[in-house]
């Protein structure tokens, strides 16, 4: 492996946070009370989605589009910076120490989330370009948000096709993956060294 490029590519949600950021954001954004209700009121969609019966990117743009569709860009942006900035206990500090030497390292860093670019990434924006966060998008036109994504669920299969749309070439580098849930497998077998749940002592 001596001469090829290092990349380390890390899972967020449980992977270098305590709970799924989503939920967090969701509550942060919006009325906790109004979350919780809406939840509730779609539990066996949700159900459903968590045992495979029913497309679970579907059920997350649906949830998504609830609480988000109409939202100005910009807003948005703003509200995943202020979330960030006050949620800093969800990470993991293991995990986030792992990040800072693999980019002292000098290797590549991605952030492979299916969670949203807008508020996975100020959690790394101490690292500029030296962290890149590969996620889900949403959709935006005339600079709001549609309530759709623009980019399919970013996990499973998905989070390989993007790792690999970055960097095509397989055999010119090395890959690190750590991940902690199903959709993360294909990442971590794809990977040359994978770490499953790590991070938790």
């Amino acid at each position: 492996m001596e001469g090829k490029k290092e990349i380390y590519a890390f899972d967020f949600d449980g992977t270098l946070t305590r709970r799924d950021s989503f939920i967090a954001f969701l509550c942060h954004a919006r009325q906790t009370r109004r979350v919780v209700a809406w939840l509730a009121l779609h539990a066996p969609m949700l159900a459903a989605a968590k045992l495979g019966l029913y497309p679970a990117g579907k059920a997350k743009e649906r949830v998504f589009a609830h609480f988000f569709a109409g939202t100005a860009e910009r807003d948005y942006e703003e509200c995943g910076m202020a979330f960030a900035a006050r949620n800093r206990a969800l990470l993991r500090p293991a995990g986030i120490r792992a990040v800072g030497k693999a980019v002292e390292d000098g290797a590549t860093v991605l952030i492979v989330s299916a969670s949203q670019r807008q508020w996975v990434a100020p959690f790394f924006a101490e690292y500029g370009s030296a962290v890149t966060v590969v996620a889900t998008e949403p959709e935006i036109r005339n600079g709001r948000l549609t309530g759709r994504f623009a980019t399919p669920n970013c996990k499973g299969a998905e989070k390989v096709r993007r790792i690999l749309g970055l960097f095509p070439d397989r055999e010119s580098y090395r890959l690190t993956a750590f991940g902690d849930s199903r959709g993360d497998r294909e990442m971590l077998a794809m990977a040359d060294e994978a770490h499953y749940k790590p991070f938790r002592k």
